[in-house]
């Protein structure tokens, strides 16, 4: 069951979404609820339906005493690599908070901040805490609804399907047409290595 970190300080859940895609950001949120805030229907977000998940992300944007979205675009990642991205994301989610919290809580094993804070890197910790599940859902909506949007300037590649994943439709129509802007270059994903499993 997923559970709080701690309900007498201020808490930090920050996650990312599209980690692992072939197309579109990596979108990184940080989350701010309040202390003694709890809803046992946030969970991690591929835990959830897409209909749940969009209702959560209303409900959590509504209750957090502060959030933040990042998008890091394909060319940042491209010229980064997606590691450092990712890093990149989080400090800029952190950097947009006008809150300040006692602990941040970053979902996965490793994190580069840029300023001194109080951080725990935790594998799996949108299972675990509240406070990254609920960053989870907003960082994954908030993408989703940017795959979709974007889907419409080049629907031959399903991305309001597929979100930028490395689906067979995806991968066929990347051999078909090759990449687009939104493509990351950096994931070498023509030819015989678009066989990756992500």
């Amino acid at each position: 069951m997923i559970k709080r970190y701690n309900n007498k300080i201020l808490v930090c859940g920050i996650d990312e979404a599209g980690r692992g895609a072939l197309s579109g950001p990596v979108t990184v949120s940080a989350v701010i609820l309040p202390k003694e805030y709890y809803n046992p229907e946030i969970k991690d977000s591929k835990k959830l339906s897409p209909k749940k998940r969009i209702e959560l992300f209303h409900i959590i944007k509504k209750i957090a005493l502060d959030y933040a979205i990042i998008d890091v675009d394909n060319q940042k990642i491209d010229d980064l690599n997606i590691l450092k991205a990712t890093y990149y994301g989080m400090n800029k989610s952190i950097e947009n908070l006008k809150i300040k919290s006692s602990i941040y809580l970053i979902d996965g094993n490793k994190f580069q901040p840029k300023m001194k804070i109080n951080h725990k890197c935790i594998i799996g910790g949108d299972n675990i805490f509240q406070s990254i599940a609920a960053a989870s859902i907003l960082a994954k909506v908030h993408r989703d609804n940017y795959m979709k949007k974007i889907d419409k300037i080049y629907p031959q590649f399903d991305w309001k399907n597929n979100k930028g994943y490395g689906t067979k439709i995806h991968i066929d129509k990347i051999n078909q047409y090759g990449l687009c802007q939104f493509h990351r270059n950096s994931f070498k994903i023509k030819s015989k290595q678009l066989s990756i499993k992500i």
